[in-house]
């Protein structure tokens, strides 16, 4: 990562905090606004032709505001005269009223000439942003002179940052075309927020506490040991404290956490079922494999078993083989039998039966069951070419001869292999290893058998990874009795593992930094602490806390990448 990276994402989230914080409504107003000379100005109802007349001013006042938010000054003379005389108006009708209120209308027709007379367009908005403010003692004055049309604040502006306007699209007057919709809508107090009210609860939370620096929310590389302004972009510089940096707690006030979007979640212990997907391939069961071969030289007759795909019985000829060894043995067996009614009259009957059992024994070293044999015995003649049976159910995989093919001993002639009962073998992720145990149970899915769900066990993992692909290999058996699943099909395998109650929190709250996972505690007051915990596995959008949470404990889940932001501000790197 470049190491410019980290500051660089700081003034992102800065700038979008700031900007962010220009999207909700925050106080109601004040039940007295003061005048321009400080005394408090008591809430009443105007006289209808002066209000009508303030309305009328305040018509022009909007004109006056869209040729500054798209950046003209050259032609305010004329509506800022028509504001002037609006004014003047509504001040002579006020009737019997007090000296403050005639001195606050007075105050405004001043700034609407100074407004006029203004020869660029940083002096128009300064006279423009008085003007706003006057309006806006007026407005609490009496609240029907506003009502339907909006207040907006300007965070970012050197001048009175409020300003009114009827849509409410936003659209600035201070920042012009390049920052239209830079603003968020406020209340209708003639205070300047944030500059005033923000930074006094800065000031606050610092109180008690050690400042470490002042710095700039836009510009975070700047950091006085005085306060002031911001030497790039003028804002007013915030005061950070060295507890803010020793612990990267960040304050936030109601507002600024509505701007933001932040949103909490309690820390709670819940049942834990943690799902590992992996795919898998159908193979054969191996157990259930087998291989016919011969122990005798000789030549296939013929074939039972003639294509691959055949299925076969336990007990089954597969083909017929003549070999003459086997020929021979038969012969001697005939001739045991024979010869051993004669020996019985002898003294030594025994050795007749001795014949015939050794006989019989080399038969069955060569495969010939006692059935196949007594077949033999009861035709009283050697079979020229003899079944060769299979040994298992299942069917032909492999098949090696033909007809009248010669074949020697130890030859695989036919692979035979069982499909009521199958192999997947699943490839997973190392890390997911440690949640695989026998016994396990495993849902299976076929993209080809929508629809349908085989379950199956876990019955073996294999005691080695796949160097490349750093996978291990675990083993399911499932029942086939149907033969929808065939050896190389490729399956889903779904494992369920069962982790009981467990302390969890939502994904959204889990920040990664490098090696560190961080969570925000709500500590309430406004207060966010970075913490840094210990994850366990996922489970659906939930992680497993090892350590770092209690029970019962906020954490944020929405807006902590901008919290994150204004703590890297604040704190030691050591959180980050």
């Amino acid at each position: 990562m470049a190491p410019w990276f980290p500051v660089a994402f700081a003034l992102f989230a800065a700038a979008t905090l700031l900007v962010a914080s220009c999207s909700t409504e925050e106080t109601a107003p004040p039940s007295s606004e003061e005048s321009p000379t400080g005394d408090i100005i008591e809430r009443r109802d105007l006289p209808a032709p002066a209000l009508q007349a303030l309305q009328q001013a305040l018509l022009v006042y909007e004109e006056i505001r869209g040729s500054l938010a798209h950046n003209h000054h050259e032609d305010l003379s004329g509506p800022a005269s028509r504001l002037k005389s609006s004014v003047d108006e509504a001040a002579g009708l006020l009737g019997e009223d007090s000296s403050r209120l005639r001195d606050t209308f007075a105050e405004v027709s001043r700034t609407a000439a100074s407004l006029g007379a203004a020869q660029d367009l940083q002096t128009a908005r300064q006279s423009f942003g008085e003007v706003s403010r006057l309006l806006l003692v007026l407005a609490n004055v009496d609240p029907r002179f506003i009502e339907g049309w909006h207040v907006f604040s300007c965070p970012m502006t050197s001048t009175y940052p409020k300003w009114i306007q009827r849509s409410a699209e936003l659209e600035n007057p201070y920042m012009g075309a390049g920052m239209t919709t830079c603003g968020v809508e406020t209340d209708t107090s003639a205070a300047a927020p944030d500059s005033t009210e923000e930074g006094q609860a800065h000031v606050e939370a610092a109180h008690g506490d050690e400042i470490a620096y002042y710095t700039c929310a836009m510009h975070p590389f700047v950091r006085r040991q005085e306060p002031g302004q911001c030497p790039v972009c003028s804002m007013d510089l915030l005061p950070v404290t060295r507890q803010e940096v020793e612990s990267g707690v960040v304050t936030l006030n109601p507002q600024r956490r509505q701007a933001i979007g932040i949103r909490t979640a309690v820390v709670e212990r819940r049942p834990v079922s943690i799902r590992t997907r992996a795919v898998g391939k159908i193979v054969y069961d191996e157990t259930r494999l087998a291989e016919v071969t011969v122990k005798y030289p000789g030549w296939v007759g013929a074939l039972r078993a003639d294509a691959t795909g055949v299925r076969v019985r336990r007990g089954e000829p597969l083909f017929t083989l003549y070999s003459p060894e086997l020929y021979a043995t038969q012969e001697e067996l005939l001739t045991a039998i024979a010869s051993r009614s004669a020996a019985r009259a002898t003294s030594a009957p025994e050795r007749a039966d001795y014949l015939v059992e050794a006989a019989r024994q080399r038969l069955r070293l060569w495969d010939i069951d006692d059935p196949q044999i007594e077949e033999i015995l009861a035709r009283g003649e050697p079979q020229k070419y003899l079944p060769i049976l299979s040994p298992v159910d299942g069917y032909v995989i492999e098949k090696s001869i033909v007809q009248g093919a010669a074949v020697e001993p130890g030859q695989a002639l036919y692979r035979i292999a069982g499909l009521d009962r199958i192999w997947i073998e699943a490839e997973v992720y190392e890390s997911e290893l440690p949640l695989v145990s026998l016994g396990q149970e495993a849902l299976v899915t076929l993209p080809y058998l929508p629809g349908q769900t085989f379950r199956g066990r876990v019955s073996f993992v294999y005691p080695y990874l796949a160097e490349q692909t750093r996978t291990g290999r675990i083993r399911v058996e499932l029942p086939n009795p149907g033969l929808e699943l065939k050896p190389d099909m490729y399956a889903n395998v779904e494992l369920v593992s069962d982790r009981g109650m467990r302390l969890v929190v939502p994904e959204e709250a889990v920040l990664y930094t490098g090696p560190r996972r961080l969570v925000f505690l709500d500590l309430g007051e406004g207060r966010l602490r970075p913490q840094e915990i210990q994850v366990g596995p996922k489970s659906g959008d939930f992680y497993e806390v090892l350590s770092g949470l209690e029970e019962g404990e906020l954490v944020v889940t929405s807006g902590n990448f901008l919290v994150a932001a204004e703590s890297r501000l604040k704190s030691a790197l050591h959180h980050w």
